[in-house]
């Protein structure tokens, strides 16, 4: 299969999937932006076949510290399924306003996403919708699908960060604490370190340190506010009202692996649970990543 983009004009691009058994799909990129919450502007990604019928919509919210644009290769992959996808840089990210690293509350986080689950839909009626989330961007999916109760036809999570894959020492939970109440929007070190995101592969994604749009910098706020809205998921787990397929690398050294376990065994029959032995946090980027997005697919495909 070959890739290569032309650009029609600043915002526009069209991919063209050439597949060795002939055939062309036209994948068109648009960029644009919208207005999120406090009036913030939103910057966002679509991918879409433009000779092709779409089957179903996919947004995506992308993880901490990252951006929509990291997303390509899934949404290639997804695209050339007969999908279309959005995606779109949270507040603080990427190519949208907000500080960097800063969320001030997880119910602004979710609105957000609302937002863009409408723009999507409006832009594509009558197609049935799927959330996927990864890692801090798991976290505002699950939550968005559990407090609001989008029409969305099913969830997919990654490595979400409903817990982390370690426990912080004491004195340091204490001194967020503190900070949080007394200078919430101060960036402090996220301590994510590249190595533990995924493993050289044949997909040859480059390191987030030489991505400008990336960054590893998380505000006392931010952290608070993803940590009690990821026990109160857990906890509240059973108002689940779509299907969930959720994916996990049990070598994960971020978020915790034995969070999404426990919840997957709570749901029950109403999860699908997927988990990658050896997988790092970054399963679609990660060793056999294109075999993980290829599950993602054929699950979405399965529901329609």
């Amino acid at each position: 299969m070959k890739l290569f983009y032309i650009q029609n004009h600043d915002f526009q691009y069209n991919l063209i999937i050439e597949h060795g058994q002939g055939g062309l799909i036209v994948v068109v990129r648009e960029e644009w932006q919208v207005l999120g919450t406090e009036a913030r502007k939103l910057h966002v990604r679509e991918w879409g076949s433009s000779n092709r019928q779409s089957k179903g919509l996919v947004v995506i919210v992308h993880g901490q510290g990252e951006h929509s644009g990291r997303y390509e290769g899934v949404a290639e992959q997804m695209t050339a399924s007969g999908l279309t996808v959005v995606s779109y840089d949270l507040q603080g990210h990427g190519r949208s306003e907000g500080k960097r690293g800063h969320l001030n509350a997880m119910s602004a986080a979710v609105d957000d996403a609302l937002r863009v689950i409408e723009e999507a839909c409006d832009r594509h009626p009558d197609r049935p919708v799927f959330l996927y989330g990864h890692s801090m961007g798991g976290n505002i999916a699950f939550n968005t699908a559990l407090s609001r109760k989008p029409e969305i036809h099913g969830l997919i999570l990654t490595s979400p960060w409903l817990r982390l894959a370690f426990k912080p020492p004491r004195v340091k939970e204490w001194a967020g604490r503190v900070l949080a109440k007394i200078a919430p929007a101060m960036p402090v070190s996220s301590g994510l370190k590249p190595e533990d995101l995924f493993r050289p592969s044949e997909l040859d994604i480059p390191p987030i340190q030489s991505d400008p749009l990336c960054h590893t910098t998380i505000t006392p706020r931010a952290f608070l506010e993803v940590e009690k809205a990821g026990e109160w998921a857990l906890r509240n787990a059973s108002e689940l009202h779509v299907p969930l397929l959720l994916l996990h690398g049990d070598a994960d050294r971020v978020t915790s692996y034995e969070a999404s376990k426990q919840l997957a065994e709570s749901l029950g029959n109403k999860c699908d649970w997927f988990s990658k032995p050896g997988g790092l946090h970054e399963l679609h980027n990660d060793k056999d990543g294109k075999v993980t997005v290829g599950y993602i697919v054929d699950w979405i495909l399965g529901k329609l």
